[in-house]
């Protein structure tokens, strides 16, 4: 990225970036798509870590425990420790331990690397057995999934079994001719059955993913930003406690990048890439629903000047 964008700040956004300490990065879309690193995620970091601000590698899939995740980015070349992870299992065995304490046995819809994450945390998976009775059920993106558990887990929400689901997402985004059923489709197939809904869903854009890492790091709410490929989830995820500069200045950018087909990359047109440093994604897929929501965003609330400043 050549231009410098620190022109276009408000003295008043440039004093609220001077107290950032933490970043919360969204993971696929932000840093990498798929498993294709983005040229400029490892200078970022790199400026970053000189400049002494730490960061939160965030995620709402849960399909992977921590240590797949960072042998996934170590591969990718970003050298990463379990402080910059937090994905929605954590969230979950954070949300556990702290309203059911003495919970220990559960019965989880989730693949196995996400159930040894549960078992480091020291819980127990529950059999798909009507005699092993849980303490807790989770419910989460299950690649594995199989129909007896499925029926299991209803039988289990039915039962007024305290209920934790990891994520609201209804698919899980691929360049796949697949549709990806995940954890939000999950939940409502259970609840269609059973006429329960889970006592919390987490991931984003519920605010209990950014309490876990500013209690996790110390944090106060005015020093840390989360930075997505998704305007509109962060700034549902950080509801009124979080700052976001960085991805609200982005907006009006993004918007006329979308807008403008010049600003579109690849031999046939099917990439598009922000102005504002952000990442490349599939426009065919993507991009109809991207602009409708930036669209809605700045016409709705007449959000219309060069310089966007919501914070």
């Amino acid at each position: 990225m050549k231009e410098n964008y620190n022109k276009t700040l408000t003295p008043e956004m440039k004093a609220k970036l001077r107290k950032i300490k933490h970043l919360a990065l969204d993971m696929d879309g932000t840093i990498y798509l798929g498993s294709k690193l983005f040229p400029f995620t490892i200078d970022f970091l790199d400026r970053m870590k000189a400049a002494g601000i730490g960061y939160s590698f965030l995620t709402n899939n849960p399909t992977k425990s921590v240590a797949d995740y960072l042998a996934k980015l170590e591969g990718m070349g970003i050298h990463a420790t379990e402080d910059n992870m937090y994905t929605t299992s954590l969230a979950a065995i954070d949300y556990i331990k702290k309203t059911w304490p003495a919970a220990r046995r559960l019965f989880m819809l989730g693949t196995p690397s996400m159930v040894s994450q549960f078992e480091k945390a020291g819980f127990e998976a529950c059999a798909d057995d009507p005699a092993d009775v849980p303490d807790v059920l989770v419910v989460a993106f299950d690649t594995t999934l199989v129909y007896p558990r499925l029926c299991r887990a209803a039988w289990w929400a039915s039962q007024g079994i305290p209920y934790v689901a990891t994520n609201p997402d209804r698919v899980c985004p691929t360049d796949q001719p697949v549709i990806l059923v995940d954890c939000g489709s999950l939940q409502k197939c259970i609840e269609h059955a059973t006429g329960r809904r889970p006592d919390i869903v987490l991931g984003k854009p519920d605010p209990t993913m950014l309490d876990g890492i500013m209690d996790r790091h110390g944090l106060q709410p005015d020093e840390i930003a989360m930075i997505g490929d998704r305007i509109y989830t962060a700034q549902s995820l950080v509801g009124d406690k979080v700052k976001v500069p960085l991805v609200f200045q982005a907006l009006k950018e993004e918007y006329k990048a979308l807008k403008d087909k010049s600003k579109w990359i690849g031999k046939d047109s099917t990439v598009v890439k922000y102005t504002f440093g952000a990442p490349v994604f599939n426009i065919d897929r993507q991009y109809p629903f991207q602009l409708k929501a930036v669209e809605r965003y700045y016409f709705n609330n007449n959000q219309q000047s060069d310089t966007v400043d919501i914070v």
